[in-house]
Formats: C-alpha cells, sequence, structure tokens
C-alpha cells in the first residue's frame, strides 16, 4: 500500500483504468460509448470522448502492456515524487488530450475510424521519466539488455513517426508520438529547472564516454 502514500494520483489512475476497462469488455454498449470517434468529436459531439477512451482498452493484452508500463513508470518510479501530485495528474491528463487532437484533425471525415487506450497518456508519463532521469537505463521484451533511455528515447520517436505515416496496424502511432512529445514539453513546464538538470546530466554522460 506504499503506492497509496508515495504516488496517490497514479495509483487512483491505474485502478480506474484497469476496472473501467473491465467493465467494458462486458458490456459492449459501454464500450462503443467510451471510445473515440474523431467524426463526431470534430463537429462538437461525444466530446467526452477524448477522456473516456483512455479509460478503456482493445482486450486483455492491449490493458496488460499499457498498465504495465503505466505500473513501472508511474508506480516504480518516483515521477509523481518528484513533479508533485497535482503536477502529475495534469500530465497525465493533459497529455491524454493533446494526444488525441492530432488524431481528431487527421480522421474527422472517416466515420468508421474509432481510436481508444492510454498510450498517449502513457507515451507521455515515459518521456516525462526520461527527462527526469536521461541516465537511467530500461528493459523491452523481448530485449535481454537493458538499453540507455537516451538510445530508446530518439528511437521511440522516429518509429512512432515513420509508422504513423506508413503502417496499416491499426495501432494508433500518432497518439504515441504526440503523447511522448507532450510529455517532454509538460515535465518542463510543470518542473521549472528540469530542462538545466536534464541537459546537466546528458552533458555528464557524453563527457564520461568521451574521456
Amino acid at each position: 500500500m506504499e503506492f497509496l502514500a508515495t504516488a496517490p494520483v497514479a495509483s487512483f489512475i491505474f485502478v480506474i483504468t484497469i476496472l473501467t476497462s473491465l467493465l467494458a469488455f462486458s458490456n459492449e454498449s459501454l464500450y462503443g460509448k467510451m471510445m473515440l470517434h474523431p467524426y463526431s468529436v470534430s463537429r462538437g459531439r461525444q466530446v467526452y470522448t477524448i477522456f473516456t477512451s483512455a479509460l478503456i482498452h482493445k482486450d486483455w493484452m492491449h490493458l496488460f502492456f499499457n498498465m504495465l508500463s503505466f505500473y513501472f513508470f508511474a508506480l516504480q518510479f518516483p515521477i509523481e515524487q518528484v513533479l508533485g501530485h497535482w503536477q502529475f495528474g495534469t500530465l497525465y491528463v493533459v497529455s491524454m488530450v493533446l494526444s488525441d487532437l492530432p488524431s481528431i484533425a487527421k480522421h474527422k471525415d472517416e466515420y468508421w475510424y474509432h481510436s481508444l487506450g492510454a498510450s498517449g497518456a502513457i507515451s507521455a508519463v515515459i518521456f516525462s521519466s526520461i527527462m527526469i532521469a536521461p541516465t537511467e537505463s530500461i528493459m523491452i521484451m523481448p530485449i535481454p539488455i537493458p538499453i540507455p533511455v537516451l538510445l530508446f528515447g530518439p528511437l521511440y520517436l522516429i518509429y512512432c513517426s515513420y509508422a504513423s505515416k506508413y503502417s496499416k496496424d491499426n495501432i494508433n502511432h500518432d497518439a504515441h508520438l504526440y503523447g511522448a512529445l507532450s510529455g517532454i514539453m509538460l515535465t518542463i513546464a510543470l518542473k521549472p529547472g528540469i530542462l538545466t538538470l536534464f541537459i546537466h546530466q546528458v552533458s555528464g554522460v557524453i563527457q564520461s564516454h568521451l574521456h
């Protein structure tokens, strides 16, 4: 129960996202009402789905991987302690909206298109963690070795940018990309001095490799 004391906002998001996802799995009507529908949102209808779509997931695997990422970066990593409670909540909710706006604009005339999942907001959390601790490494399944976040970050952004243009896998790569960028910008805005500290830490890593 330590998470409730150190990361109450992240704990609430974690629990409510799992509960609403599980509820939607067994309620097709609710599932449909909570999905993001850019065609409707762009016309001023079902605007609430910008928020509710982040509380549901496509299937068990989608939910598992999103919540696993959230667990490690929002509950195991002390991001909420570093940013502050209301700041973390702001980061999550605002990035949720910002990560969806490009998809709404891109698919505003495609009635068939829907989107769901917390991936955009979670990408923001991951990249906020990178801004806070750029010297750390992360494990990515199934790669058996840790990857420095300074390598992972740029590769992730490049992949998402490429996939958003050319991929046909029905994954909303735009949400991943703009969620990550939102996480960087919002962390800088919410935590004065973080950019200076980030540059200092990155400079230290570069210098240690040069000597």
